[in-house]
């Protein structure tokens, strides 16, 4: 039985420090963006399956009041505190991932404020000394998780958010 739960262990790589960024940033205006650098992420490498958390108010921004507005007028983070995204990187092999980065479909679930978005987007992957590294870059939409932009402010946010993924997996051991 040790030796079975030795080998399920090895079979997932982790990360408690990925970066997640985004920006909403529109020309002219004021940057939005912001960076959170405490996204927990697990990869299943037997199966390519894929499973993300962060919390909503670990996004730090470099204006506090923009910070501020964010958590409580857009995200309601006290009452929706958390990400998540859970997928499956198609076609996986851990055996083909070398130091040259390669190019994987990855399909899934993204949760925000409680409102599930199916997300269909390339990742990039590459094998670093006994890490993995995960890349990747996608958009979506405030009101797919029902965030309204007051008028006032719209023309100042972008229509379409950029998410930006950097993940480094170590294994679980």
């Amino acid at each position: 039985m040790l030796l079975a739960s030795n080998i399920v262990m090895a079979q997932k790589y982790f990360t408690k420090t990925g970066l997640t960024e985004f920006k909403a940033s529109v020309e002219n205006f004021e940057p939005i963006e912001a960076k959170n650098e405490s996204t927990t992420v697990i990869l299943n490498t037997e199966t390519g399956a894929l499973a993300a958390l962060l919390f909503i108010k670990a996004f730090n921004f470099e204006i506090a009041l923009m910070q501020e507005h964010f958590n409580e007028n857009y995200m309601d983070s006290d009452k929706f505190p958390k990400a998540t995204f859970k997928g499956l990187l198609i076609d996986f092999n851990m055996k083909n991932l070398s130091s040259e980065e390669k190019k994987i479909k990855l399909k899934g679930t993204l949760t925000i404020r409680g409102k599930d978005k199916i997300i269909d987007t390339t990742v990039t992957l590459k094998k670093e000394q006994n890490k993995i590294v995960l890349t990747s870059e996608f958009t979506v939409k405030p009101e797919e998780f029902n965030i309204v932009i007051p008028g006032i402010v719209r023309e100042k946010i972008a229509k379409s958010i950029n998410l930006n993924l950097h993940y480094e997996f170590v294994e679980k051991k």
